[in-house]
């Protein structure tokens, strides 16, 4: 009667799917807009998104092999989904130095120390870009690393009837996945279709984004809309560090639109969507407690929990004013070693708890 026990075993629902499919399901997401890297581009850009996945893969096999003396988890995907969006976000002619950097520290720190896949508080892949910018300020902000014209394949696509339609397919300038509007949108669609990403971080993000933008912008702004939408597509929606709720999802899409478009009307030109995304991962918690699911029976406490969102937006931008502060300073980089600290201190507590719980015992 073994078959009848395991037949009726929880869970009672079940579905055939893994973190291998999930994380296969976002590469040939992301694949048609890398490709465009190419269009524009030729080898330069895909050697960086070779070296990007190379190291965040490599990085990964050796710290758990190293912390955890295990490395199964290696194979299912998601350091290389991770050094695939850290390229998406870097230019094409970025130092391959500085891009192995980024993704040994989008693994470690964004991932490995928090004690691996679906811990970290943080998006790996925004966190390992940060890193680069902080380490080396000189190769990321140098003008090189964007346009090189000896290298150029095609400058432009001329296979629509007008100009804006066409750089909608292909406009040759920009961060490696922000080549192709129509092939963002179209990972995205089949992203939902497949159950990975909800539309509701996406539409709030880019919605919030668009009308505060023509609010705020009077023709003095300026951004990059494929740079957008891959925030909002494939970086904010990342599981582990976006908010579970429906409700919550679009509190938090809407939120990281509005520090985007905050950062970017105080000077922040490149590193907008990056500290939008990466603030609203810092309040992922009390987002999903004030926007949580109401238990059946309890009783709605609506303007308790107004007065909890009131309370959490002012935080938010709070925050997000003191980034940019902190940006205007160019002092970010007190804000990254800080983090580096907090990593490696949570790191080592949670390796020595167990021991001094016996201790104490």
């Amino acid at each position: 009667m073994k078959w009848i026990s395991a037949a009726i075993s929880p869970p009672f629902i079940r579905k055939s799917d893994s973190v291998t499919k999930i994380m296969a399901d976002v590469l040939f997401a992301l694949l048609p807009a890398c490709g465009m890297a190419w269009v524009a581009f030729g080898a330069a850009p895909v050697l960086v998104i070779l070296v990007a996945c190379g190291s965040a893969v490599l990085a990964e096999f050796l710290f758990l092999r190293l912390y955890f003396g295990k490395t199964d988890t290696v194979a299912d995907g998601s350091s290389l989904v991770t050094g695939a969006l850290l390229a998406c976000t870097l230019a094409p002619f970025t130092p391959l130095y500085a891009v192995a950097f980024g993704g040994i520290m989008a693994v470690l720190f964004g991932k490995v120390l928090h004690g691996g896949l679906g811990r970290n508080r943080f998006n790996p892949a925004l966190v390992g870009r940060e890193f680069m910018a902080v380490f080396f300020p000189a190769a990321m902000t140098s003008s090189a690393i964007w346009y090189d014209q000896k290298a150029v394949n095609f400058p432009s696509l001329d296979i629509l009837p007008d100009a804006f339609l066409n750089t909608l397919v292909f406009n040759g300038s920009g961060a490696i996945g922000e080549y192709s509007v129509l092939f963002l949108v179209i990972g995205g669609i089949y992203l939902l279709l497949r159950n990975r990403i909800s539309w509701h971080i996406p539409l709030a993000l880019t919605l919030t984004f668009t009308l505060l933008f023509l609010a705020v912008s009077a023709g003095d702004y300026s951004f990059s809309p494929a740079g957008v939408l891959l925030g909002a597509i494939y970086m904010a929606t990342d599981m582990p560090t976006s908010a579970s709720t429906r409700t919550g999802r679009v509190y938090y899409g809407a939120m990281i639109g509005a520090v985007a478009v905050l950062c970017i009307a105080f000077g922040v030109r490149h590193a907008y969507m990056s500290y939008a995304i990466l603030l609203l991962n810092g309040f992922v918690v009390p987002i999903n407690w004030v926007f949580r699911t109401r238990v059946w029976g309890e009783k709605a406490h609506l303007p308790l929990r107004l007065a909890q969102g009131a309370g959490i937006t002012v935080a938010i931008l709070g925050m997000a004013g003191g980034v940019i502060w902190l940006h205007t300073q160019e002092w970010i980089m007190y804000l990254v070693l800080f983090y580096i600290a907090w990593c490696i201190g949570s790191f080592l507590f949670r390796q020595y708890k167990p021991d001094i719980a016996l201790n104490d015992a």
